[in-house]
């Protein structure tokens, strides 16, 4: 009696442990696969989004060293677009409203030039990790139009406004990393700067340069 006892309970052990391996591994492989099924389905699903955030801009003089300017706070927003190649490449147009600029101080006084751009950046977007992106591509930079502002020293509070049609086009560089929050949320860091100089015709005191921008904002998506 004992012997058979002893065979039942050996019997019970083991089909317990099969039964506890079915139920902590079995759903974790299906779990497994549903989550990559999931991931494979959002990569390969075109997204349309807003985006929008703050732009900290300054520039790039190319010839005065002496020539130091400060940075002046903007705001960036517009529509992109993530179209998947294959993985983990994607390629992601924008269309964005972006303000840049600087300030300078000089001797007779504070002045900042504040300049209003439509950019088209033209991205590939590495999807390296689950929620980590990284992005670089080219962009292109169309002036719309120039407000300088002069105070302290100069007519206080005087400003002049330029607007432009078209002739001031300019070719960036971007680069930038994104972290996906949830589904339809991503953070967004980015620098992007001016290959070609703004004013080909600088001189001593406004010499040419490049605009430089460090921007952060939120992605949002529709899909």
């Amino acid at each position: 009696m004992k012997k058979i006892l002893l065979l039942l309970a050996m019997g019970l052990l083991f089909a317990g442990s099969v039964s506890a391996q079915q139920y902590y591994y079995g759903p974790r492989r299906v779990h497994r696969r549903v989550v990559e099924r999931r991931r494979d389905d959002d990569f390969y699903r075109i997204k349309v989004g807003l985006t929008g955030g703050l732009n900290i801009a300054n520039t790039v003089s190319s010839n005065y060293a002496n020539y130091s300017t400060g940075t002046i706070a903007g705001f960036n927003a517009g529509l992109y677009l993530d179209v998947p190649l294959i993985y983990p490449l994607s390629f992601e147009p924008e269309i964005l409203y972006s303000q840049k600029g600087y300030t300078a101080n000089d001797p007779d006084g504070h002045f900042s030039s504040r300049q209003n751009f439509i950019d088209v950046p033209l991205l590939a977007k590495f999807h390296l990790a689950p929620g980590f992106n990284f992005l670089i591509g080219p962009q292109l930079s169309f002036l719309t139009s120039t407000t300088n502002t002069y105070s302290t020293g100069f007519d206080t509070g005087s400003q002049d406004h330029y607007n432009y049609s078209g002739a001031n086009t300019f070719l960036d560089g971007v680069i930038g990393v994104s972290f996906d929050l949830n589904r339809n949320v991503e953070l967004r860091a980015r620098y992007t700067i001016d290959f070609n100089a703004t004013d080909p015709y600088g001189y001593t005191y406004v010499p040419e340069y490049r605009n430089q921008v460090w921007q952060v904002g939120l992605g949002i998506n529709f899909q």
